[in-house]
């Protein structure tokens, strides 16, 4: 039987606050696991009255949600902190994103409904992927195969070995545009074990067309949340700013969503 630290166990967290956050500019190719150290360090110098575990090394109590990939770049990022001290979450907010490197911007903070779980509400992605030197009408046919089919497999090295397994049966959506200087794919896509990647969907419609990305293509996460009857995604924090008796919350919650949808891919 493992022993226990001598003292008594630290103080049950009396509030969570669930937070989204952007990974802008060079800071997409920064892995999830430093992006966590750079949390852990910004949480220190904010002061937050963090909650923290039991045991021989007490770490704070940080979930994260639905991490993008190294080397994507992200608009909607969630995170939830678990206070020992009741405190105002937009102070929280405030304090903390002026603690972290630019191109990590704290959008919002919320105090969570309790007894709800926030990965419960993240089921999709909605993503920007601009391809440059791609013309638009080569990735419009390419997106027509692509909704066709009934399988495509790819294969993919993952945490537990080699994997294959079925890119279009994740894809809710799938639609070719123009951009500034691109063509740009939308993508929604449900989030499967084992997740299926920008790169995967890419893959998927190369098998399927003769689509060629003579430059890497970029993508961008604009939305994750809740998957809606229509097939879009909703924003997992509208619940919570309701519970909280926030004014405007559901305008506030549609309005997020379409201010994202005019980004551009990163340079």
């Amino acid at each position: 039987m493992s022993k226990q630290p001598p003292g008594a166990p630290p103080p049950p967290p009396v509030q969570r606050i669930r937070l989204r956050y952007t990974k802008r500019g060079r800071l997409r190719f920064t892995s999830h696991r430093d992006i966590a150290r750079v949390f852990e360090r910004a949480l220190r110098r904010a002061q937050v009255p963090m909650a923290f575990s039991a045991g021989f090394s007490p770490h704070p109590k940080i979930s994260w949600v639905g991490a993008a990939a190294t080397g994507v770049a992200s608009e909607a990022e969630y995170v939830e902190i678990a206070l020992a001290v009741v405190c105002d979450p937009e102070q929280v907010r405030q304090a903390l994103d002026a603690s972290l490197p630019a191109g990590i911007d704290l959008v919002e903070a919320v105090v969570a409904e309790p007894g709800t779980s926030l990965p419960d509400r993240v089921q999709a992605s909605s993503w920007l992927i601009g391809l440059p030197q791609v013309p638009l009408q080569d990735l419009e046919q390419a997106v027509v195969k692509f909704l066709a089919a009934t399988v495509i497999e790819v294969e993919r090295m993952t945490k537990n070995g080699r994997r294959v397994f079925d890119t279009r049966s994740a894809v809710v959506s799938m639609r070719a545009t123009q951009g500034d200087d691109c063509a740009i794919l939308r993508v929604v896509v449900q989030h499967v074990t084992p997740a299926v990647r920008p790169d995967d969907v890419l893959t998927g419609l190369r098998s399927v067309s003769d689509l060629a990305t003579p430059v890497p293509p970029a993508a961008t996460r604009l939305a994750q949340g809740p998957l809606t009857p229509e097939g879009e995604v909703a924003d997992p924090l509208a619940p919570d700013r309701v519970a909280a008796g926030h004014p405007g919350a559901t305008a506030g919650a549609t309005r997020q969503v379409s201010e994202v949808a005019g980004v551009q891919p990163p340079g």
